[in-house]
C-alpha cells in the first residue's frame, strides 16, 4: 500500500553548555503522522549555522543549500512545520515553496508564524503570556471557527476547546484568511483558500489527538491532502 510522506521539519537549536549545534523532531508529531496512515521523515537544514530570525527571515542560503533542501522536499507529499521557540530562515523558505508550488503543509504554533512570514506576514508578543503559554495544561480555552472555512469543513464544528503553548501571535497574513478566534480575539487558525492545504494553528493537536478527535481530524484532513 502506498502511503503519503509527510516531511517533518527538523528544528535547529544549540545543545546545553556546549557550541554544537542538534536539530529535533518531537515524537508527538511524528506518530500522530504514522497513526493516521502518513509515513514520517525528516527534513533536515542544509547549513550549519543557527539563522534565528523570527519576521526578519531572508532567502539566504546558497544555491547547493537551497537545491539540497529542495530535493528534500521533493521526496515529499506533505509538510509540517512544528512548533518552538526560535524560528530560522530555512523554515519560512520551505513553506514559500509549498505556497508556490501548492504543496500542503501544516503550520503547527511557531510553524503557523512560518506560513504567514512566508507570505510576508508579521507576528507579535501577546499582551498576557501566562494565560496562553500553558505547558502542561490539555485544554485552556475554546476558538470560535468560521463557519464558511476549510478548517470547519476539516472538524465540522464551530467551536472546539484547544491546548495553548505560545507567547506571539498573527497580525498580518496577507493572502491568507484569519479564520478561528480565541476570547481574546488572536487568531488560532490561518489558511489559504485556494491551495489545496496550506493551514497554520495556534494549538498543538500532536498533543491532544489521541484523546481528541476534533484534533486527530486535522492530521487525517492533512494526510488526504497529501495523497493526491
Amino acid at each position: 500500500m502506498n502511503k503519503p510522506i509527510i516531511g517533518v521539519v527538523s528544528k535547529h537549536y544549540a545543545t546545553y553548555k556546549s557550541n554544537k549545534i542538534d536539530t529535533f523532531i518531537r515524537d508527538e508529531v511524528k506518530q500522530a503522522i504514522f497513526d493516521n496512515g502518513g509515513v514520517a521523515i525528516g527534513i533536515l537544514p542544509t547549513e550549519t549555522n543557527i539563522n534565528y530570525c523570527g519576521d526578519n527571515w531572508k532567502d539566504n542560503l546558497s544555491i547547493e543549500e537551497k537545491e539540497n533542501l529542495i530535493t528534500q522536499l521533493n521526496l515529499c507529499d506533505g509538510i509540517i512545520l512544528q512548533g518552538g521557540e526560535e524560528t530560522d530562515n530555512y523554515e519560512s523558505i520551505i513553506a514559500k515553496y509549498c505556497y508556490e508550488n501548492d504543496v500542503p503543509i501544516l503550520g503547527i504554533c511557531a510553524g503557523q508564524n512560518n506560513i504567514a512570514r512566508a507570505l510576508g506576514g508579521t507576528t507579535y508578543k501577546i499582551s498576557n503570556p501566562e494565560k496562553h503559554d500553558k505547558s502542561f495544561d490539555e485544554y485552556v480555552h475554546s476558538i470560535s471557527i468560521v463557519k464558511s472555512s476549510k478548517f470547519y469543513e476539516i472538524v465540522k464544528t464551530d467551536k472546539m476547546q484547544v491546548n495553548s503553548r505560545h507567547k506571539r501571535t498573527i497580525k498580518e497574513c496577507p493572502n491568507l484568511d484569519k479564520v478561528a478566534f480565541c476570547e481574546d480575539g488572536y487568531p488560532d487558525v490561518i489558511e489559504s483558500k485556494n491551495k489545496t492545504f496550506y493551514i497554520g494553528v495556534r494549538f498543538h493537536p500532536e498533543s491532544l489527538y489521541k484523546i481528541d478527535e476534533n484534533h486527530n481530524k486535522i492530521f487525517k484532513a492533512f494526510i488526504n491532502a497529501c495523497k493526491g
